[in-house]
């Protein structure tokens, strides 16, 4: 966060990270491709691959989407961060931002045993269309009706989290498990298995404005009817925000592992603009 600023390229962003990995906690290796996105690229759910190597110029106003996890003894993180490349949230950016932490800190509070997965994918995508609801992007209904009609997966296209240890996306998650629901959003949940003592997930609910999935729900009128077009156009190019923590499932709730993170709006305005 600290080094990164308008001008810059995507990949300094990889690269510093890499750096620090190896030179201050001895971990050569990572345990996924280095996700650096920076505007429009952030709405790019799996960027940085072979093909867009994380190679863009950021530009002052992007919003930035760092998804990257260092091993250590052959086990590995996963975590994202999202903050602005100036240094300062727009009103619209903290709005996102806010959305979707208020999602991830939700569902925290939600985990212990006994829980399902599903459900609390469902949570987070409830926690969206309610705040979207508040500020004015999504209209003329109830949360229940829009629930219905799959709003939440238009801005989170992607499953909640998945199990993370020896491996990125580990092993488990379809193990005496409900089958796969085959729903808009929830149909990519990694895992639709009931939390136990011992697990360790990510939890990385997303806010994106991606041009395909805008453009087919307003020529889809169970949706468009519940979408203030005006409103939500004012963040289309814009990318994406996506908070990731790995968490521990504990016997009477979870133990946040990546505690030590700026997460709130203020305090990653304070660490960007410290001297």
């Amino acid at each position: 966060m600290k080094m990164m600023r308008p001008g810059r390229m995507e990949y300094e962003g990889e690269a510093t990270f890499k750096h620090y990995a190896y030179m201050k906690g001895g971990m050569r290796f990572v345990g996924y491709t280095c996700i650096c996105a920076s505007g429009n690229n952030a709405a790019v759910l799996h960027y940085g691959h072979a093909g867009e190597p994380n190679d863009k110029r950021v530009n002052d106003g992007d919003m930035l989407l760092f998804d990257m996890g260092a091993e250590y003894a052959g086990y590995t993180a996963d975590i994202t961060a999202s903050f602005p490349a100036n240094g300062r949230f727009t009103e619209n950016q903290k709005f996102v931002y806010n959305t979707c932490l208020k999602a991830n800190k939700n569902v925290q509070a939600a985990m212990r045993p006994g829980v399902t997965w599903p459900d609390m994918h469902r949570l987070a995508e409830r926690t969206i269309v309610e705040e979207f609801i508040k500020e004015g992007l999504l209209v003329n209904g109830t949360v229940e009706e829009m629930t219905a009609a799959y709003m939440g997966a238009i801005f989170m296209p992607h499953g909640l989290g998945h199990l993370i240890g020896l491996d990125v996306h580990d092993v488990g998650g379809y193990v005496n498990a409900p089958p796969r629901i085959d729903e808009p959003g929830i149909r990519y949940l990694r895992t639709t298995r009931t939390l136990e003592e011992g697990m360790v997930v990510t939890v990385e609910p997303g806010v994106y404005f991606g041009d395909a999935l805008l453009d087919a729900a307003y020529a889809n009128p169970a949706q468009s009817k519940f979408m203030n077009k005006e409103r939500i156009e004012q963040f289309r190019g814009t990318g994406g925000v996506r908070i990731e923590d790995g968490v521990a499932v504990t016997a009477n709730g979870v133990e946040l592992l990546s505690h030590n993170i700026p997460r709130t709006v203020e305090e990653i305005e304070a660490l960007m603009n410290r001297s």
